[in-house]
């Protein structure tokens, strides 16, 4: 048996297992939240009322079906790319169309990307004015939508493509050890965003305006200054254009560092409740878990790299995933897209993995903001966002263990209160 009939079966099965354990870990979540949709857990019958429960359970149950069909649609569209030969027909097109070289590669990747992103434009768009639409959720008009989207595929091209030709070059120009340095210039690349992001980038979508509540802005400062933390600026950002969901989060990276206040989430909690939500945000910092995250990102891509520096010399790889590669032209982007392809058909076997750290870092963040602000502010303004952001309370244990990267309200409640 050749490594490439081998390699396809191993595709194919992963393809089908994983499909098995996302319709078994989806049913079992809708299961279980229907189970404990007629009554709100004793835990939270103070706190939540039962129409808000059954929301977020209608909710819940909605996502998780619309999630199958998406499931099912994606696995198809994987198949037709890879195995029934879709990539291999759009490259040998191209090849006779434009010929072997640069611009060959850089358009066959823009033309995957918008193909790919027109057939999953149906799902966008459900979802967004659907499904959102019907809990309330989504504020996004048709103009402002159109205008996010041709701005985000603006913002592609011209990000994307030089940073795709750079690495295209290395992988044809520097030599057995190309996968190193293009490595180091994805790294380079995405410490850059991570600079240029609330300035440049951010500010295209949302408009950011500076705190200007006086007794708040006092408050969170503080805070920040009693956990040494310095930021660049507190803003408030218009997230109520798009959507009903609230949220705050750092932004930036070094002295560009920002605090970011969603203002839906200001309008729904207390100064207590905003103070006690920053301090979990200070924890991450406290505990270094976006430095560890970031470690981690460096040393996963870097496996990655070196895993594509070999298997893209390996024919058996083109072959195995449904393409004939051109042995006379150049094969950088089909090595690139086949890869990133099939890597996730792999990794969502170890899933679990992350989203376990992720809880315990939550766990953490939770613990050390009731040691810096009030428990009962914490937990308060946790219930409110469960609510307002209708989290279910009664998520389906194994669904948790493997999707989750929040504990469920349950666990961290309880773990705030032996913290405190």
């Amino acid at each position: 048996m050749s490594y490439s009939l081998i390699f396809t079966i191993a595709f194919a099965a992963a393809i089908v297992a994983g499909l098995l354990v996302k319709f078994w870990l989806a049913t079992r979540q809708v299961r279980h939240v229907a189970q404990h949709r007629g009554a709100v857990p004793a835990a939270f019958a103070q706190t939540i009322t039962l129409a808000a429960h059954q929301k977020a359970a209608d909710y819940t149950i909605a996502k998780a079906r619309f999630g199958l069909i998406e499931m099912a649609w994606s696995a198809a569209l994987l198949l037709g790319w890879t195995l029934l030969g879709g990539l291999d027909v759009l490259n040998k097109l191209l090849l006779d169309w434009i010929g072997g070289g640069m611009a060959q590669q850089l358009v066959l990747l823009a033309l995957f990307a918008a193909i790919g992103g027109l057939l999953e434009l149906p799902f966008t768009l459900w979802q967004t004015f659907r499904l959102e639409e019907r809990f309330g959720f989504n504020k996004m008009t048709w103009k402002l939508w159109l205008a996010d989207a041709l701005k985000s595929t603006l913002l592609g091209a011209v990000i994307g493509l030089p940073i795709a030709a750079l690495i295209l070059w290395l992988m044809g120009a520097a030599g057995q050890l190309w996968w190193l340095w293009a490595w180091g210039a994805w790294m380079g690349f995405n410490l850059l965003l991570m600079l240029i992001y609330p300035t440049f980038i951010a500010p295209l979508f949302n408009k950011f305006q500076p705190l200007d509540d006086p007794k708040l802005k006092e408050r969170v400062t503080a805070l920040m200054k009693r956990c040494g933390f310095a930021a660049k600026g507190l803003f408030v950002m218009d997230g109520s254009t798009r959507s009903a969901h609230a949220n705050a989060y750092f932004t930036g990276f070094g002295a560009s560092k920002r605090v970011v206040f969603y203002d839906t989430l200001l309008r729904q909690l207390n100064a207590g409740e905003v103070e006690a939500v920053l301090a979990h945000e200070l924890g991450h910092f406290k505990h270094r878990h976006i430095v560890k995250r970031l470690i981690a990102m460096f040393a996963l891509s870097l496996a990655g790299f070196a895993l594509l520096g070999w298997v893209s010399t390996q024919v058996w790889f083109y072959t195995g995933l449904g393409v004939q590669p051109n042995m006379a032209a150049p094969n950088s982007a089909l090595a690139l897209l086949l890869f990133m392809l099939a890597v996730p058909v792999f990794g969502f076997f170890v899933a679990p993995l992350p989203a376990r750290l992720s809880r315990k870092h939550e766990f953490e963040a939770d613990a050390y903001a009731v040691a810096q602000t009030s428990g009962a502010d914490l937990s308060a303004a946790l219930l409110k966002l469960y609510q307002d952001n209708a989290s279910t309370l009664t998520p389906d244990p194994v669904f948790v263990k493997f999707y989750y990267s929040h504990p469920p309200a349950s666990e961290r409640l309880a773990r705030m209160v032996t913290a405190a």
